[in-house]
């Protein structure tokens, strides 16, 4: 983890590298993230920097790599994804998390995005499945129990090399 992080730095500050933040437009180079349509979000949540341009320090740079690890357990994955989705950062998937995150997945282009109405069917159908208290947002815990019927969450939700 350490050589890959020092390889992200110009070479006049790799001798510094446990020092030192990696730019996030570095960070977004590598491979496992080039193409994850959350490669922004993942700097975000990731990042400690103080001045909110999502660089990495080295301990930034190995939480995210531990998470997505095959090691992390389900507990972990489920509790980053659920950050990852949550956009606005208040601690529950409300109907413009899920829209924003289906809108990942399906791309932001004209042929692939979703008509009003399909994407209102998806949400409520997503609602309806995790939303166990009913009020209209999807809680750590519940998404947490809708992961842990998804074995193939754990098993593709990651970084993979």
């Amino acid at each position: 983890a350490y050589k890959r992080f020092s390889e992200l730095l110009p070479k006049e500050e790799r001798e510094n590298a446990c020092s030192a933040r990696v730019p996030k437009s570095r960070i977004l180079t590598l491979p496992e993230l080039r193409a994850n349509p959350f490669r922004h979000r993942i700097c975000q949540v990731f990042s400690t920097s103080d001045n909110g341009d999502d660089s990495m320090s080295f301990e930034d740079f190995l939480d995210m790599l531990s998470v997505f690890s095959d090691s992390a357990t389900s507990d972990i994955k489920s509790h980053y994804a659920f950050r990852i989705f949550d956009f606005d950062d208040d601690g529950t998937l409300d109907r413009k998390d899920l829209e924003k995150l289906v809108n990942c997945l399906t791309g932001q282009g004209k042929e692939s995005q979703l008509s009003d109405e399909e994407m209102e069917q998806l949400i409520r159908n997503i609602l309806e499945e995790s939303d166990i208290d009913k009020d209209g947002t999807i809680n750590l815990s519940e998404f947490q129990h809708v992961v842990s019927r998804s074995p193939d969450f754990t098993r593709y939700g990651g970084l993979q090399r």
